[in-house]
């Protein structure tokens, strides 16, 4: 009958547990005498007698040997699983895991089952008992330790588990940090009891800290975390400067040690709970590491262990995880990095390579060669779910002055740089976490699920780049993720990159929650054609921006004049203009357009590469232009509709243009023309800009003095007595030579409704008859004053007319009317009368 068979037909439930003390005899035939627990009416001899050699479910056997080297029974107080006693010729005792040869036979600990079963069982075990004839168990005894012998680490062959299945992972142990809040909770107010209380002995430590856990890996954890909290690492004396403390006791009195500290205490409070810990001397990649240097003959210097989980050796190191050295200021920086608690073996021999090639626990192992060039990665590099795509090796030599690094990630992150002259210390004081990058010698792009940094050292020379993450929803500093070094044979000429402050080229990782749903322009240096360049961006929502324009050559006054914005509800667009050959760094601000009161944040940072014609200086945009240019989210809020010109920027070969809208809540009005003033003008350009107000439509006229740029502003006031608020400017680019004659000057008196259709100029030849023809509702009586006065007639469209002599100069020509039952004639505005040659 197999094992198998046996099991299914004889099995029964029962709770009960028998274990060996090292005080168990073996009988004559090589049999152990076993005491099973609640079995007091039966012998074990007399079983043992009529069965011969027999396995007994529920009682626990140790190797004579492994009981006085490594005792694997539990602590008082845990549940023993279902375990199976076998007694052979061939071999004294043997020690099953919970992994034996009857895995899938599981019985239920007593915490887990209802108090009547506890019972039912408890009375069950007490009267029955399960045997299996001896033959069928001895083929499982010998797969279990065939399968024994492959998990030690002490062998060739890749270490694996007892049930000769794929290794585990940490993940597999358990999901993720949390479900050790309760362990690591008692954990840190044992730990800080314990301190005040002077209590420096190991065992009392250990049943402190470990009360109340659950399972081996519980306790593990507790040991683990009270090492990391209690245990500061000995600076002092790694640096010489005093003696190094490395027993366990000296190490809990002192609160410090070195690596050798940290592993002893490690491994001999294992020891304590039955955990089999092993010290596993090595290199690492910590403080005194040297980068590029051959490891080859080098003695190791550093300490870690590992322990034996379920038949799997597992890898931690507590030096690492209790904080790190900030060699610049000589002192231990505590900071808790559960990374290197059960580490992955793929994961930990990027930093830790121990001297007997066994402890790598991998299926292939790597040679202490390739351990020396692999790129440097932090334990926040994998936390972050981060994937080296190039380079492979730590070393970088530029290829015409180029070298490019590319890491890819599973959710959206935030990446910087930094470049700095080449140094011998990997850890040589450094900031582990950085805020922006300051860096101008490279160009880091972020895609959708990869980083791509181009790196153009300056000079001749040996570098050092570090690389900083975090994820994009994490309000965090950014922090250390993996280092390289790049030598530079000949660097590239080039222009000089201005420095992007704002940690990558391209839309931002955060331009998604800021609003901006896409570009018109890519993450790649855009080429400028003929000094212009546009940029357009997709929005999710209104929103407000502003735009910074900065070449390392160009004032901030100047290059204010170089960029032009529209902001439209679903669309934001920055006109740009290059007075300079070179590099641009053309960076974007947004915020919600009704959430005044947020700051505006980094949503983009594009490089402009202009190497061709450039624009003057006489071309730039005017000053004091306002963010929002042309029709857009502002005028449609204040009902400003229907422009006859939807984009910021008008151009005009005759001088003149008209700009058409409706003012749907028929608010108050006001146009403001400017320009950059090389000289007083004779007449104000005020003169230069004419509104007429018919129903709900208005007309702006422009008529320019000279060739050039100039800023139409638009205002409003939104709400009655407040005062006037910007609505929009529009760009007036004029290339007509002849300069455009002033509008007459405009009094509060032409108000909706009046219409000025001849003359349309306000500056009239003198001693010359000029035809006027004018609409003012409501008025009585219509009147040009001069040197004379002439009353104009109404027709029958209602339009006032008539033929009026300029005079000669002496006197301007006022248009007024009387409205209503007034007589008093009200100005409604003055024509100015060009001065005689030789007359004042």
């Amino acid at each position: 009958m197999s094992a198998k068979v046996a099991i299914q037909k004889f099995s029964f439930p029962f709770s009960c547990a028998a274990r060996l003390s090292q005080q168990d005899e073996l009988t004559q035939k090589g049999c152990v005498q076993v005491k099973v627990l609640e079995l007091s009416d039966l012998q074990a001899n007399r079983i043992l007698s009529k069965v011969g050699s027999v396995a007994v479910i529920g009682a626990l056997v140790h190797n004579e040997n492994q009981a006085k080297e490594s005792p694997k029974s539990p602590p008082a107080g845990d549940t023993a699983p279902a375990q199976v006693l076998v007694c052979a010729k061939a071999s004294k005792s043997a020690v099953f895991s919970r992994r034996s040869v009857f895995e899938k036979f599981t019985v239920e600990s007593e915490d887990q089952r209802p108090a009547a079963k506890r019972q039912l069982s408890s009375e069950s075990a007490a009267r029955t008992i399960t045997v299996v004839k001896k033959s069928a168990v001895r083929t499982e005894v010998e797969e279990y330790r065939h399968l024994k012998t492959k998990a030690h680490p002490g062998q060739r062959a890749t270490p694996c588990t007892v049930t000769g299945g794929k290794r585990r992972r940490r993940k597999d142990l358990f999901t993720n940090s949390e479900v050790f809040n309760r362990v690591n909770s008692h954990v840190i107010r044992a730990g800080v009891e314990l301190k005040e209380k002077c209590v420096y002995d190991v065992k009392t430590i250990v049943r402190s800290i470990t009360q109340g856990a659950r399972n081996e890996l519980e306790r593990l954890r507790a040991i683990w975390v009270w090492l990391c909290h209690n245990i500061e690492y000995d600076v002092s004396g790694y640096l010489g400067r005093s003696e190094k403390l490395s027993s366990p006791e000296e190490v809990i009195a002192a609160g410090r040690g070195v690596c050798c500290g940290y592993s002893s205490l490690c491994s001999e409070m294992c020891r304590e709970v039955g955990i089999e810990c092993l010290e596993v001397p090595g290199h690492s990649k910590g403080i005194g590491y040297l980068q590029g240097q051959s490891l080859e003959n080098v003695k190791s210097d550093h300490l870690w262990n590992s322990v034996l989980l379920d038949g799997q050796w597992f890898l931690l190191d507590a030096c690492w995880g209790a904080g790190r050295v900030d060699m610049e200021h000589e002192s231990f920086v505590k900071r808790f990095d559960d990374f290197y608690f059960l580490t992955d073996p793929e994961e930990f021999i990027e930093s830790h390579f121990p001297d007997e090639q066994r402890w790598q626990l991998l299926d292939t192992p790597i040679p202490l060669e390739e351990f020396g060039r692999r790129v440097f990665k932090t334990s926040a590099f994998f936390t972050t779910g981060l994937r080296l795509i190039q380079p492979h090796h730590s070393h970088i030599v530029t290829d015409d002055g180029e070298a490019n690094v590319s890491i890819g990630f599973p959710r959206p992150t935030t990446f910087t740089y930094e470049m700095t002259q080449h140094q011998d210390f990997l850890h040589s004081g450094v900031s582990e976490q950085k805020e922006s990058s300051n860096s101008s010698y490279g160009l880091l792009t972020v895609s959708h699920r990869s980083m791509k940094l181009k790196l153009l050292p300056p000079a001749t020379g040996v570098y050092d780049v570090k690389v900083f993450a975090r994820p994009e929803i994490a309000t965090t500093h950014l922090v250390w993720v993996c280092s390289f070094t790049v030598e530079c044979p000949v660097p590239r000429a080039m222009e000089e990159i201005p420095e992007n402050p704002f940690l990558s080229w391209g839309l931002q990782s955060v331009a998604g929650s800021l609003g901006v749903a896409g570009s018109s322009q890519d993450s790649k240096a855009a080429e400028v054609e003929e000094g212009v360049f546009v940029l357009t961006l997709k929005s999710s929502r209104p929103l407000m921006l502003l735009c910074e324009l900065v070449h390392p050559a160009l004032e901030a006054a100047v290059a204010k004049r170089c960029v032009a914005t529209q902001i439209q509800p679903d669309v934001l667009t920055c006109h740009v203009m290059c007075p300079l050959r070179g590099f641009y760094r053309l960076s974007v601000f947004v915020r919600d357009y009704e959430k005044t009161e947020v700051k505006f944040q980094n949503a983009a940072n594009f490089l402009l590469h202009c190497k061709g014609k450039v624009v003057s200086r006489d071309e730039l945009y005017p000053p004091n232009l306002g963010s929002a240019c042309g029709p857009g989210s502002r005028t449609i809020e204040a009902g400003l509709s229907k422009f006859s010109h939807t984009t910021a920027l008008l151009s005009t070969q005759q001088g003149k243009c008209n700009i058409t809208f409706h003012n749907q809540r028929d608010l108050e009005l006001h146009t403001v023309l400017s320009r950059e003033e090389n000289q007083t003008a004779a007449i104000p350009l005020s003169r230069h800009v004419f509104c007429t107000f018919t129903d709900s439509k208005v007309t702006v006229s422009a008529s320019l003095p000279d060739a050039g740029v100039y800023r139409l502003a638009l205002y409003a006031k939104t709400t009655p007595g407040g005062d006037f608020s910007p609505m929009c400017d529009f760009v007036l680019r004029n290339s007509c030579v002849q300069p455009g004659p002033p509008f007459p000057c405009v009094y509060s008196a032409w108000r909706k409704g009046c219409v000025l259709f001849e003359p349309r100029v306000g500056l009239l030849e003198p001693a010359t008859w000029v035809r006027f023809r004018v609409r003012v509702p409501g008025a009585q009586r219509v009147s040009m004053m001069g040197e004379t006065r002439t009353d104009l007639k109404m027709n029958k469209s209602r339009v006032w007319e008539g033929e009026v002599f300029s005079g000669n100069g002496l006197q301007p020509l006022k248009l007024a009317a009387t409205s209503g039952e007034s007589t008093d004639m009200a100005v409604l505005m003055i024509f100015d009368i060009k001065q005689v040659e030789g007359e004042q």
